[in-house]
């Protein structure tokens, strides 16, 4: 007879499984797939016509659900591709990180704000760690792979290519624990804006749009886009904030539109790389802050 904790994951699987979610089975305790791999491949049964990796071999079939989970308490993956989801993993700093690093949901919420957005209220699942994976459907006709730090520090996303642990499954470091939403939500556009491959960069001069304003605002306008163009990748979004909030405070004294500065600063984020959506964010946030703390004319 199934001992509990067998039939327990077992359900765990057949749970997801109705969900529609392709599953396989993870080692017993751990995160790593329990499946051979291409050297000890038997050549047989599912692999009679070559080697299947896990993302292949993953399913919804009850059937085989329960054969497998009979031999063992096998965790359970989920390969989030074939599943038509993808996770938002909001991690936790590690052991030996500062003591004042943001943890992955906080840097989320942060980057919901700036979106101007409420974090998406779906499916959630806290992890034998304490992170938070959050699932949402994908678009029709889109296919995402995954992401590391792509959306902030501390998030990643898992997609096509990629697996999530399911909730009901253990580790030595704790159980995974569906807390929040009942399904998943469809995913929202403006995260798929930053989550889609970059375009690539335009080959000609950076060319900003016409503008009009005060001759200090528009030589401050024209030097803060020339940094924001030149900036290395990894700090690409922190420059783009800091040049956008420095300039914020001609726009608080009238020398300049507010539009015609977030115009040129769309323009210069591209030009380096930056995803629109994420550009549009960065900057609506730092002329918000600016004008916020902006001092008068005669005292700054």
């Amino acid at each position: 007879m199934t001992h509990e904790p067998q039939s327990a994951l077992l359900r765990a699987a057949l749970d997801a499984a109705k969900r529609g979610w392709h599953v396989f089975p993870l080692r017993p305790a751990d995160k790593r797939p329990a499946l051979h791999g291409e050297a000890t491949c038997p050549s047989v049964g599912d692999c009679a016509g070559g080697h299947r990796k896990w993302e292949e071999r993953a399913t919804t079939d009850p059937d085989r659900i329960r054969r497998a989970w009979d031999t063992l308490p096998f965790n359970v993956g989920i390969a989030t591709g074939p599943s038509g989801l993808i996770v938002v993993d909001l991690d936790v700093p590690k052991g030996k990180s500062s003591s004042d690093t943001p943890c992955g949901v906080t840097t989320f919420e942060a980057l919901c704000e700036r979106a101007g957005h409420a974090v998406p209220d779906t499916y959630r699942v806290r992890t034998a760690s304490g992170g938070h994976h959050l699932y949402f459907t994908t678009p029709p006709g889109i296919r995402l792979g995954n992401s590391a730090g792509r959306l902030g520090k501390l998030i990643d996303t898992r997609a096509w290519g990629g697996y999530v642990v399911a909730p009901g499954s253990i580790t030595p470091a704790g159980a995974y624990e569906a807390v929040g939403g009942p399904v998943p939500r469809p995913l929202p556009s403006w995260l798929l804006e930053l989550l889609e491959p970059a375009r690539p960069r335009p080959a000609g001069p950076l060319r900003l749009p016409a503008v009009s304003g005060s001759r200090a605002a528009l030589a401050a306008l024209d030097a803060e886009c020339a940094v924001v163009a030149a900036a290395l990748d990894k700090q690409r979004n922190n420059t783009l904030n800091r040049c956008a909030f420095k300039v914020g405070r001609f726009v608080a004294w009238g020398d300049i539109p507010r539009h015609v500065v977030e115009e040129a600063f769309q323009a210069a984020g591209e030009s380096c790389g930056l995803i629109a959506a994420e550009c549009r964010a960065t900057i609506r946030s730092a002329l918000d802050g600016s004008l916020r703390t902006a001092r008068p004319r005669d005292a700054a």
